[in-house]
């Protein structure tokens, strides 16, 4: 009893035996493709940079088609690109995680990186905003705070209306609608941000009315008054399901503050974001976005 073992061996001979050890790099490359088939896309290619074997079983099709969206062929069909087609699944998602324009530019979907979630915008330039041809109400104004380049600018008016519609094959799931606006007028001075609030006003005595409406008669509908001037805020407008991934679903929705007793002003509007509902409450999505 009492009898201690060493992590080497003596043979017959009484030499010394220095047992073999595995590395990771001798497993078969179609067993690390299924390990990391359970894994999320940073993971996936984290590993890939270890060796050799894990960096061919990145590539494996069958690894990526499961982060796919299932109906990540409509999604393709979206993209002017046609040199898509002709990507392997890995190189397919990297595609389709890229800001992937239509409609003219007015529109931008992507694949979050690390879940294969899909999200979209629409800019300030793809809605129907009431005054927006009158310069003495609105201007669109560039800036590098938006990824659509530039943002439309209210000074004042007293019928505020935005109104917005898409239809796109979203994947099955639950979404959530957010429009992104700043109060103020952000601009660069030596260097630093600066915002003008001087003409901020009326945004806090009635609150703006959000809807939306979907084409399986979905419909919500949410008010709240606008704050927080200097930084951009998210408000949502509502939540909307999409059961079936494999057909187009047209969602319309609105924002508005009718109540003629008063002027609004000084309020820069961004652009729509539409992304899955599990996102809301992520303030690094948020911040990216």
């Amino acid at each position: 009893m009492g009898v201690a073992f060493s992590s080497s061996h003596a043979d017959q001979n009484g030499s010394r035996i220095v047992p073999c050890k595995s590395t990771l790099g001798e497993l078969p490359e179609g067993c690390v493709a299924l390990i990391l088939e359970y894994m999320d896309p940073p993971q996936i290619c984290k590993l890939a940079s270890m060796n050799r074997t894990f960096r061919g079983a990145s590539w494996a099709d069958f690894v990526w088609e499961s982060k796919l969206p299932p109906n990540y062929d409509l999604l393709v069909k979206k993209i002017s690109d046609d040199s898509a087609i002709d990507l392997g699944k890995r190189g397919l998602y990297a595609r389709l995680c890229r800001l992937n324009t239509f409609d003219g530019g007015t529109k931008k979907f992507w694949l979050d990186r690390s879940t294969g979630k899909l999200c979209l915008s629409i800019s300030s330039k793809g809605l129907s905003i009431t005054g927006i041809d009158d310069r003495r109400y609105w201007n669109h104004i560039p800036t590098e705070e938006s990824r659509f380049g530039s943002v439309a600018y209210l000074q004042q008016i007293w019928w505020f209306e935005v109104d917005g519609e898409v239809e796109f094959p979203f994947p099955a799931g639950t979404y959530s609608i957010f429009f992104r606006i700043h109060l103020g007028r952000a601009y660069k001075r030596f260097g630093r941000r600066v915002c003008n609030t001087e003409n901020v006003h009326g945004w806090d005595i009635k609150p703006v009315r959000f809807q939306l409406w979907t084409s399986d008669g979905q419909y919500v509908a949410s008010q709240s008054f606008l704050k927080g001037a200097g930084e951009w805020s998210y408000y949502h407008a509502g939540n909307f399901m999409v059961g079936n991934g494999n057909a187009s679903t047209k969602v319309k929705f609105s924002m508005t503050q009718i109540d003629c007793t008063h002027t609004k002003g000084g309020l820069c509007l961004d652009s729509v974001l539409i992304y899955p509902t599990e996102f809301r409450n992520v303030k690094a999505f948020l911040n990216r976005s």
